[in-house]
Order: structure tokens, then sequence, then C-alpha cells
């Protein structure tokens, strides 16, 4: 699932670190040591933040207006873009043993052309479930 949420980032007095969250998620914060960095850390503590509560079925807050955000005077706001299937294919890399059926015409000449199953599989899952909601 693909998702759109504006993160404000505050830097420290010093302007060393970048305190960041994103509102519309409660409890999603982190810290970077530049605006780049700030900017990384928010998106991959937004992406867990939606993929547990993608897979505990809970509510998934809409965006707030950035003109309706309060603000500390100081905070950049900016738009981070969240796409939960490629955080998972990203950081889920466990296989998962499937038991599948082919005709069996289709396995042995699947076989006898050296043909890898499971990488055809995950790979056409992968293209068919990235156009889905989660």
């Amino acid at each position: 699932m693909k998702y759109i949420y504006t993160a404000t980032f505050t830097p420290n007095e010093d302007g060393t670190k970048y305190y960041c969250r994103v509102p519309d998620l409660p409890g999603c914060i982190t810290t970077g040591d530049s605006l780049d960095n700030a900017i990384e850390m928010i998106t991959d503590a937004a992406s867990g933040w939606l993929v547990v509560a993608e897979d505990e079925g809970n509510d998934i807050p809409q965006a707030t207006p950035q003109c309706s955000l309060d603000v500390p005077d100081g905070t950049v706001c900016s738009i981070i873009r969240i796409d939960t299937f490629a955080y998972r294919a990203a950081t889920d890399t466990r296989a998962v043993r499937k038991n599948v059926s082919l005709p069996a015409w289709m396995a042995a000449l699947a076989e006898k052309r050296g043909v890898n199953c499971s990488q055809i599989l995950q790979e056409s899952l992968s293209r068919l479930l990235s156009d889905y909601p989660a």
C-alpha cells in the first residue's frame, strides 16, 4: 500500500540533530544527524508503523493537510512517501515454504527446461501484489 504523510523536522539548538515525527501516526518519532538523514529515518519509522498497523488490522489515519498542522517555529514540514509493499520486500526476506499444485505436464516441462518455479512464483506475485492495497 502507498501512503503520503507530512513529517515535521525540528532542529536542536545548535542545528546538529533533527527531531522528527509524523503527527498523524502516534508515537512515530525519531532523530537524524542531518535533514537528509532525518528524512530517511522518519520514512523508515513510518514504514514500520504502517506495516504493523496493516498486519494488526488497525485503523490507518488519514493524512492531515499541512496547513492544518500546529508546528513550532523553525520546524520544517516535508511530504514523505511510504510504500509498505516495498518496505516489506526490503526487510522481510525470509522464505516461507508453500505447497502449490501444477498440472503434471507443466511441472515436467518446467523441470526439463530448468525453470525455477519458486522464483517465477515470487516474481509474479510481487508484480501482482504491488498493485493491490494491503
